[in-house]
């Protein structure tokens, strides 16, 4: 399998790129990563250095590997956070040329804008080009249910109404929708959830709550989640997977005690899921 990876890189810690190329090349995926900032950290840390790359230089990177005639291998493209309007603009032309080179890729978009705690965290028209623009030309979208209720103008918080959304959400393009944080009221204390539904179905998956914010958790459950889906065809198969190796990965982290994600420490959690989690249909 190959994915075309457009995302930011950090050269400390891993969010984007940093973050979904390791777990990736760990379950066998061959990854072209292309990079949209090539920053120090993330920009949690209130402070950092290093360029945002021009839309025409990210869209010279991919021209060049298409220009090697591997577009045809691609199976999926992969975005995630996208710092200018620009980039928008790029990554859909990339998908419609390897879409033009094999018909059989998809599209797996990550729309971060933001979340329940801190609001949208990004520039003003980003949501706007990611629902007006982005959202419809992708095959699976991974948004956290902050993201998925700006997308669809609803506000989720049961299963009912994020299930509604979702299907919303699936109206404007995505045949797939992966909820990567489902809150609802009537969850078991001390628990989340994640949901996915697609033309199949409807699936959740519970796992205990970690008490902690990490960085990047979101890009290696995008990541991954699309990885096992494009490889398996089934949305409970691969929700369950993504759900066991993060979730793994994110307990590492907060037993480290460090900020980072514990990214290569819990290597093997990608390789050999402990596939502890079940997933329940739902719909």
């Amino acid at each position: 399998m190959k994915i075309l990876s457009i995302q930011s890189a950090v050269a400390y810690g891993h969010v984007g790129n940093s973050a979904a190329v390791f777990p990736l090349q760990r379950i066998g995926v061959e990854v072209l990563p292309v990079y949209t900032v090539n920053f120090s950290n993330h920009t949690g840390y209130g402070a950092w250095r290093g360029p945002l790359i021009a839309p025409d230089d990210v869209r010279e990177v991919i021209t060049g590997i298409e220009e090697r005639g591997v577009f045809g291998q691609v199976d999926a493209v992969l975005s995630g956070y996208q710092g200018g309007e620009g980039i928008g603009d790029v990554i859909i032309d990339a998908v419609a040329r390897v879409k033009a080179a094999n018909p059989n890729a998809v599209y797996a978009c990550d729309p971060v804008m933001g979340n329940a705690k801190s609001g949208c965290f990004v520039a003003p028209a980003i949501p706007v080009l990611l629902r007006e623009r982005v959202v419809p030309v992708a095959d699976i979208i991974t948004p956290n249910q902050f993201e998925l209720g700006f997308l669809t103008g609803t506000e989720p918080d049961t299963l009912e109404s994020t299930l509604a959304s979702a299907d919303l959400a699936r109206a404007m393009g995505p045949r797939t929708v992966l909820v990567t944080s489902v809150e609802r009221p009537d969850r078991e204390e001390g628990t989340i959830e994640m949901l996915v539904v697609d033309d199949a179905g409807a699936w959740i998956v519970q796992t205990p709550h970690l008490p902690m914010k990490a960085n990047g958790s979101g890009d290696v459950t995008a990541a991954l989640f699309t990885a096992h889906y494009v490889e398996t065809g089934s949305a409970q198969t691969a929700l369950e997977r993504t759900a066991s190796s993060v979730y793994d990965l994110l307990k590492a982290t907060l037993d480290s005690g460090e900020r980072e994600l514990q990214l290569v420490e819990a290597q093997e959690f990608y390789a050999n899921p402990r596939m502890q989690f079940s997933a329940r249909q739902v719909r």
